[in-house]
């Protein structure tokens, strides 16, 4: 499990705070044209790594939790 914590045991900044604070300068960097390159960036590399076969399985998965949230919230 993540720790919570901002702070672990060396008094160092853990990873879930560093990830949080580096999120937060970048998204004041870039603008919506930043992501939607990088987006369409990886987007395509997933294309080119990956088979009809991948895309079956994470449509389905997606297509459950959706399910399962509707499920829920009735």
């Amino acid at each position: 499990m993540a720790n919570n914590n901002k702070r672990n045991n060396n008094n160092n900044m853990s990873l879930e705070e560093a990830g949080r604070k580096g999120g937060k300068t970048t998204a004041r960097n870039h603008d919506q044209e930043f992501y939607e390159e990088i987006g369409k960036k990886g987007g395509e590399t997933t294309s080119r790594n990956h088979d009809q076969e991948f895309y079956e399985e994470i449509g389905e998965k997606g297509g459950k939790e959706r399910a399962r949230q509707n499920r829920n919230n009735k």
